[in-house]
């Protein structure tokens, strides 16, 4: 057995390969970073990308498993004829209480089914109530931005009454904290500020975030039920349905039509591209865009038809920053002329008339099946009070805290799903909230960087494990005994490495040793750190850091996985057993990497008694991670201990 110990120690520095420094000690990534669209080379390869990326987005937005959809008990009423088409007031449940409100525009004539279109407005000055001033209006047709007055005080109506007069049934909603949506307040949805403001037992809490729920998920759950609404309607072909907003409103198209396959056509205006994701809280989410973007996911859409415009904001760089990789994508996919910028970088952050008229364009082309589209007109402006849902017949429902508080309990009881797939559910989870599986773990290597120590029945190395795939270095401490039995235990704790020559060995790591395991004691990346480095944003909403970047508990739980795949994969370990164990302060790491090791682990030493992910009350602290108390509380714990593997340290000694 000295032999094989030996070799190992000579073969070690033979593989180390090429050096790097841990690109964890870079600066943490922001909303303003570079999110390029790599195109994998084979449509295989896009499915099995699409299909992870979609899985991220729904457990990014609280949408996995999707919440179970209660009665919208939706309200009609207020018609109003225009003319040439009809304005009425929707209010509906998107969860028991919390309600969805907007104008629905119709036809004056409809002959059967016809085509729909969802509009959410995105950011504009009280959004579906939106009025600019005539003087405001003048300077937008000056610019050639619009062509009439009611168009440049309402750029939000005239799209929708444009789409009307076309042969579209149009809903135009509200988004949170905008117009008639008033339950939770607009400070709060999009400009909460400091976790000093936040409601307690609402959002922007670890409750809330270990749970994923956020104001982004919430306002995608009503997009969703917004098109069950429209669905619904006996006007609407349900094959039809398209979808376009611009801004904020982009980020919610692109967004829906990621999550839900319904949609026939969208339009997200001046929001897809590798630049600037989404200033807004409304637009972030924790663990939303680790490793990808708004690019990428808009192509979650293809190959169905993708139209969008670009203007002189984050956007402007669409035309050879995103679009080409798009194009190559609906290529490859057979649909070349199923996507489309329209590149209006003369004018700044807008929807204006020539970017309505490019979507115009491709809804009647992909929903009417027609060419041509007449031009706007003028329209008869709907002031606020004509346009609000509420009235004396139709009171508004209570709003502030206590509503905050009643939707995160509302949508926390709908999204339980079935008990029947619980473990898989759970399983997905936290593969996508650690970001990595131990398959996933990619390439590494081990370097010898310290001393080799001979203390009698054990050796004692220093090194490091590289992941070179990721680019990650993992400090590691190994005992070797002489008597090796062909069994590893790599050991999890938060205590400081000890030196490779400190023979006072944990009681627990000398027992594993005189019983012929060998032992792998990672130093998890930042030890000693008790806060996770926040992105600088001076806004305290936990998915502006979140949304970017890995939390310091996923870190560490890839140095477990790390250290496990040089384990699993070393041409000198021909291991017979591969043991996980949680010494001091492990016992999370633990939990949650065995979560995703599948069936490589021989056994797991957790003390399961009491352990939970809802503990930690800073979402900012070292030991918080979003998701976990929602993949990892309570009935999870008990499948854990039911499924077998946990052991305590003697049933693992024993263990032939």
């Amino acid at each position: 057995m000295r032999t094989t110990i030996l070799s190992f120690l000579l073969a070690v520095n033979l593989l180390a390969g090429e050096s790097f420094t841990d690109r964890r000690t870079a600066p943490p990534k922001d909303l303003d970073g570079y999110f390029p669209f790599q195109v994998p080379a084979t449509k295989e390869g896009w499915a099995a990308r699409r299909s992870q990326i979609r899985e991220q987005v729904l457990v990014a937005t609280g949408l996995f498993p999707m919440p179970v959809r209660a009665p919208l008990n939706a309200i009609r009423h207020g018609r109003k004829d225009l003319g040439d088409y009809f304005i009425e007031k929707v209010y509906f449940e998107s969860f028991p209480g919390f309600f969805v409100t907007g104008s629905l525009y119709l036809p004056k004539e409809i002959k059967g089914r016809v085509p729909a279109v969802l509009c959410p407005h995105g950011h504009w000055t009280n959004g579906r109530f939106m009025m600019e001033s005539e003087e405001v209006a003048k300077k937008q047709i000056e610019a050639g931005a619009e062509e009439f007055i009611e168009a440049g005080r309402s750029p939000l109506q005239a799209r929708c009454v444009h789409l009307a007069r076309m042969g579209f049934v149009v809903f135009h909603y509200d988004m949170l904290g905008n117009a008639d949506s008033q339950q939770i307040s607009y400070d709060t949805t999009h400009k909460f500020g400091s976790q000093k403001a936040a409601t307690p037992g609402g959002f922007y809490t670890a409750e809330a975030e270990g749970q994923l729920q956020s104001i982004l998920g919430l306002q995608t759950w009503d997009s969703i039920r917004a098109l069950d609404f429209v669905e619904s309607l006996p006007e609407v072909d349900p094959q039809r349905i398209g979808v376009t907003g611009a801004s904020g409103g982009g980020s919610q198209t692109f967004l829906l039509a990621a999550v839900d396959d319904r949609p026939a056509a969208v339009f997200p205006a001046v929001m897809v591209c590798t630049a600037m994701q989404g200033g807004c809280t409304c637009e972030n989410a924790s663990l939303l865009r680790i490793g990808t973007g708004n690019v990428e996911i808009a192509a979650i859409f293809a190959p169905k038809p993708l139209g969008m415009t670009a203007a002189d904001d984050w956007t402007k760089e669409m035309t050879t920053k995103g679009m080409p990789e798009l194009k190559q994508l609906y290529t490859m996919l057979g649909a070349p002329d199923n996507v489309h910028l329209t590149s209006l970088t003369q004018f700044p952050h807008n929807y204006n008339h020539p970017s309505r008229a490019a979507m115009e364009q491709w809804f009647a082309r992909h929903l009417l099946k027609a060419e041509k589209v007449e031009p706007e007109r003028h329209f008869t402006l709907q002031t606020p009070e004509d346009l609000t849902v509420w009235d004396t017949a139709h009171p508004a429902p209570r709003k502030g805290p206590e509503a905050e508080r009643d939707v995160i309990k509302k949508w926390r009881e709908a999204a339980k799903g079935d008990p029947a797939s619980r473990h898989e559910v759970n399983t997905k989870g936290w593969r996508v909230i650690l970001g990595r599986d131990l398959d996933g773990s990619g390439k590494v290597i081990y370097e010898m960087n310290g001393e080799k120590v001979d203390l009698g029945t054990f050796f004692a190395i220093s090194g490091d494990v590289r992941n070179h795939t990721h680019q990650e270095v993992v400090h590691t401490q190994f005992y070797f005994p002489k008597d090796w039995k062909h069994r590893v235990a790599v050991w999890v704790t938060t205590d400081p490495v000890k030196k490779v020559a400190d023979a006072k060995l944990d009681p627990e790591v000398a027992k594993l040793l005189a019983a012929g395991w060998a032992v792998a004691v990672p130093e998890l990346i930042q030890p000693g750190a008790t806060t996770n480095r926040r992105v600088a944003n001076p806004r305290e909403a936990p998915s502006f850091t979140y949304g970017y970047n890995n939390p310091l508990f996923a870190q560490r739980v890839h140095d477990v996985l790390t250290v496990l795949k040089m384990v699993q994969t070393h041409p000198d370990y021909k291991t017979d057993k591969l043991a996980l164990c949680a010494g001091n302060g492990g016992r999370k790491f633990v939990a949650a990497a065995s979560q995703v090791t599948g069936k490589a682990l021989s056994a797991v030493v957790c003390d399961l008694n009491g352990l939970r992910f809802d503990d930690v009350a800073d979402p900012f602290a070292a030991d918080f991670m979003p998701g976990a108390a929602k993949y990892g509380n309570d009935e999870e714990i008990k499948a854990w201990s039911a499924s077998g593997g946990y052991l305590t340290l003697e049933k693992l000694l024993e263990m032939k």
